[in-house]
């Protein structure tokens, strides 16, 4: 490595002079004293045994070992010199390049993949890639650019920015609460219908509740087992039981009176819905174009207000049902 780093340096001075014409001039172009470019190109010379320049105190010229030596470095240097541009045109130009995005699957077909096409139409020279998975990313391994997460990453080299929040709810349809109402405490949802979500791990996810203070876990019987939350809400739709889904995916069904909530009183925290990247630092401009762009589009969808009113006079008129929340 310190040979080719001698051998690096030798060129870069080599290429100079020859293009300059002097070392002098060569020196003032690259900002460093006449010396050094002078050590640069002898040390070269030593390492490929042959002399490059003829020098006098009036002149330098170039030598035909020189002049066959500077045709063949010269198409090396100018791809490093392309490359050069194209990481400042990068940096200063439109945003550009390939984007390659991780999100759940929920969230990403809900929220993520519309606003992809608006992204696009604003910036067409960004290539996008959407990946929908439940597992967490190794964005250096995976080669993720952005991941859209819920609920925090516990990772120092991640930045993590919250861009609505993730309340979770527990659903049914109006047609489920008239015929069996809504559970009033926790130990009631096990004589309800309930649809489960499985994992990307293979486990069934949780329903979470916070009680006095404490976080609990249940996981309730369910009939019906799906693997995205999306047709979770389906199942609920179509009146087959209760579910506990985050309020992005019910909002508008609940502003529709499509869906009624319950056990609100012991609704876990909110975890957040969170935009995920490695560094602040040499951030490309397609990627801090992006993260700027789904900001400002998410947060302006207010996915996260869920109005929860009176009871629904129909569905008062059974005590079972006293749980019941209308939006």
């Amino acid at each position: 490595m310190s040979s080719l780093s001698a051998s690096y340096a030798g060129v870069v001075a080599f290429i100079t002079v020859a293009n300059e014409g002097s070392f002098s001039r060569a020196a003032d172009r690259l900002g460093i004293g006449r010396s050094a470019v002078s050590r640069s190109v002898q040390k070269l010379e030593g390492q490929i045994g042959a002399r490059l320049f003829c020098r006098t105190t009036r002149a330098t010229s170039i030598t035909r070992e020189g002049e066959l030596f500077y045709q063949n470095c010269r198409p090396g240097v100018d791809r490093i010199l392309q490359a050069l541009e194209k990481m400042r045109d990068l940096r200063e130009g439109p945003p550009r390049g390939l984007l390659k995005i991780s999100a759940p699957h929920g969230f990403g077909r809900k929220v993520v993949a519309p606003l992809m096409l608006e992204f696009h139409a604003h910036f067409p020279a960004v290539a996008l890639e959407l990946l929908l998975e439940e597992r967490m990313v190794d964005f250096a391994t995976d080669g993720i650019d952005i991941a859209f997460r819920d609920g925090y990453l516990d990772d120092s080299q991640i930045i993590a920015k919250q861009l609505i929040p993730m309340q979770m709810h527990v659903c049914a349809s109006p047609n489920y609460a008239r015929k069996h109402g809504l559970p009033q405490s926790i130990d009631d949802v096990a004589a309800h219908s309930c649809i489960n979500q499985r994992l990307a791990n293979g486990r069934l996810q949780y329903w979470d509740f916070k009680i006095n203070g404490q976080i609990r876990h249940l996981a309730p019987e369910g009939n019906i087992v799906v693997n995205d939350p999306s047709l979770a809400l389906q199942a609920v739709l179509a009146d087959l039981g209760l579910a506990q889904l985050p309020a992005y995916q019910l909002s508008e069904a609940l502003r529709n009176g499509e869906l009624v909530t319950c056990l609100e009183h012991i609704a876990p925290d909110d975890r957040g819905h969170y935009l995920c990247y490695l560094s602040r630092q040499q951030l490309p401009k397609r990627i801090r174009a992006f993260v700027d762009f789904m900001t400002a589009r998410i947060r302006a969808l207010d996915l996260s207000s869920v109005e929860l009113q009176s009871l629904d006079p129909i569905l008062a008129t059974d005590p079972a049902t006293t749980a019941v929340v209308l939006p």
